[in-house]
């Protein structure tokens, strides 16, 4: 009996082991990778500028958004502006005038047709180049390349105490198990379901298997809004 729990106990050190290691090693490739992906950041961040500079726009190229990061803690995630300036407030009237939109959107979080994309926002997204500032947030340590997505902090209502729990239990990701298999073709709750997936299930192979889907989905515009 005690032979049986002294192996079972090595195994579980073995295992804690091999789980620090992972993500020891993912965030060397975290920074790395936001590294290289910084540098490519500069002249994509002008070559937006411009396109907006000669729409009329002056306004920043940046969109900051408050989201939920590991442990709770908030944070800004950085994306392109692809959005009018006053986005909320169409937003609101949207939602006030149309019932069916407004159904859309609590159920799903996004809009199939969003009134408040620009056409160069379109672009973007369709690219997935709108994410490219969140290599910032990974060089900072307030996301990893793979993970679950971030969301704001009124969306955690969609997780049960336990759930949220674990969601919050790790960095989110600038790509993730959801983001990768499907996207805004999913609902939320099949969301949360393949977040938490992901979470259980992380390792080495999983976030090679993510990164290979995720370029996939980008070429094809999988589930791109």
């Amino acid at each position: 009996m005690q032979n049986k729990e002294l192996i079972l106990e090595k195994e579980e050190t073995k295992s804690v082991s091999l789980k620090y290691l992972y993500f020891v090693f993912k965030r060397t490739i975290d920074v790395l990778i936001s590294f290289i992906g910084i540098i490519f950041l500069i002249p994509i961040a002008i070559v937006v500028k411009i396109v907006l500079i000669f729409n009329g726009d002056f306004h920043s190229i940046f969109f900051k958004q408050k989201r939920l990061g590991k442990n709770g803690k908030e944070i800004y995630v950085y994306k392109f502006r692809t959005m009018v300036l006053n986005a909320e407030e169409v937003l609101a009237r949207w939602l006030e005038e149309n019932e069916e939109i407004r159904e859309e959107y609590y159920r799903n979080r996004k809009l199939e047709n969003d009134p408040r994309i620009t056409k160069i926002g379109k672009i973007l997204r369709l690219t997935s180049l709108d994410e490219f500032p969140q290599f910032i947030n990974i060089f900072k340590g307030d996301m990893s390349l793979i993970g679950p997505r971030p969301i704001v902090p009124d969306e955690i209502e969609n997780y049960n105490s336990e759930q949220a729990k674990k969601f919050l239990s790790m960095r989110p990701g600038l790509s993730g198990y959801w983001a990768a298999n499907g996207r805004s073709t999913t609902t939320y709750k099949e969301r949360v379901k393949m977040e938490l997936y992901y979470i259980d299930h992380c390792s080495l192979y999983l976030d090679i298997k993510i990164v290979f889907l995720t370029i996939v989905s980008v070429i094809k515009r999988t589930g791109a809004k």
